[in-house]
């Protein structure tokens, strides 16, 4: 196994809370408002317990020294955080009233950009002691601002999609026939735990006609000899995140069977092809979906082509019909298609793919092949 990354430093912190503070206020922002959950993580290295009713709140005001308003018990905690050095801690102890303590850190008549998985009852609560402020969520407000990634986030984006990659090599030699769909999603999570996952958020195993539901989550069904079947995994490897698809076939497949495969193949080769700096992200969707419809499956194809990728499994950007972000070199995002028949089978292809100064990257190398499993 490969030596784990150098790890964020303070000053990494310090920076990405810099550039995000210049981030709002070209957007038209009087600051930015950050609740627990990702944003936090990547900006401060802090992780508070996600369910806390407590308010925790880091304030990113351009020209101002960022603030992070924590609860009393809790800052201890907060002021081992790595990116603590590069903040002020401004805590509050229960029975006070912690928007009043957040209210004099905010302009009273600002707009602000608010974390998306902020509590309705914090947000209220400022609304509530600041009637002239406004928010608008991060996703609408800044959705570029964890979506390029710097060498060192790029560096564990390929760490986790290798280990993916190599979860995928040794599930092949796993039986399927005559197994539950959740043996089979077990070993999947145990082989990208081994492989160095901190994480396992997902392992779709979709057989037969289950496998027709893009999202399925692996039951009790037993995989039987002609089954096509869609897997689906990844997680968190050093804090970023993997995410991969490959279909296979337990014994050799029908020739409706590999047709379907083969157009989604495709189409997934179209699209990663079409990747480059400056095109719209909706491009890489239409590259995808014009295979796809061309062949006549084009009402099976019923998802996005893909979603970006890093701290979350699931972030900005997403490539889909309507959004015209262009892409950055440094952008990390899924490339998918998949073409999903009710009722007999489904089949997905999935790469995490990086935006290069020319071109597209991939970050998993396994075969696209339908692989013939037993």
């Amino acid at each position: 196994m490969t030596a784990a990354p150098a790890p964020f430093t303070a000053a990494d912190h310090r920076a990405r809370m810099e550039r995000a503070a210049r981030s709002a206020a070209e957007a038209g922002l009087a600051g930015l408002l950050v609740a627990p959950g990702p944003d936090l993580v990547w900006l401060t290295g802090y992780a508070p317990p996600a369910d806390t009713e407590r308010l925790t709140l880091l304030v990113l005001t351009p020209g101002q020294d960022p603030v992070l308003v924590v609860p009393a018990l809790e800052a201890p905690d907060a002021a081992r955080a790595v990116g603590a050095p590069a903040l002020t801690l401004r805590d509050w102890t229960d029975g006070r009233d912690p928007y009043a303590v957040t209210a004099p850190l905010l302009d009273p008549d600002g707009r602000y950009g608010v974390s998306d998985n902020t509590w309705a009852m914090h947000l209220l609560g400022l609304q509530r002691t600041l009637p002239g402020t406004a928010y608008a969520s991060l996703t609408d407000a800044l959705p570029m601002l964890r979506a390029v990634k710097d060498p060192a986030e790029l560096e564990r984006l390929a760490a986790a999609g290798a280990a993916a990659d190599a979860a995928y090599e040794e599930i092949l030699r796993v039986p399927f026939a005559g197994r539950r769909e959740t043996d089979v999603a077990r070993d999947l999570a145990d082989l990208l735990r081994a492989h160095g996952h901190s994480r396992v958020d997902f392992t779709v195993v979709g057989s037969g006609p289950n496998g027709a539901d893009p999202h399925h989550e692996a039951d009790d069904r037993v995989i039987e000899d002609g089954d096509t079947v869609v897997l689906d995994f990844g997680g968190l490897k050093h804090g970023y995140g993997s995410d991969t698809s490959r279909t296979v076939h337990v014994g050799e497949p029908d020739a409706e069977e590999r047709k379907v495969h083969d157009v989604v193949r495709e189409a997934q080769e179209a699209a990663f092809r079409a990747v480059r700096p400056g095109i719209a992200c909706q491009e890489v969707d239409r590259a995808a979906r014009a295979v796809i419809t061309e062949a006549g499956y084009g009402e099976h194809f019923i998802h996005r082509t893909g979603h970006g990728i890093g701290v979350t499994t699931h972030e900005p950007p997403y490539m889909v019909e309507g959004e015209e972000l262009p892409l950055v070199p440094g952008m990390c995002f899924s490339v998918e298609p998949g073409i999903y028949l009710p009722g007999r089978f489904g089949v997905r292809i999935e790469d995490i793919v990086t935006v290069t100064g020319d071109g597209g990257r991939r970050l998993n190398d396994t075969p696209r092949d339908l692989a013939v499993v037993h």
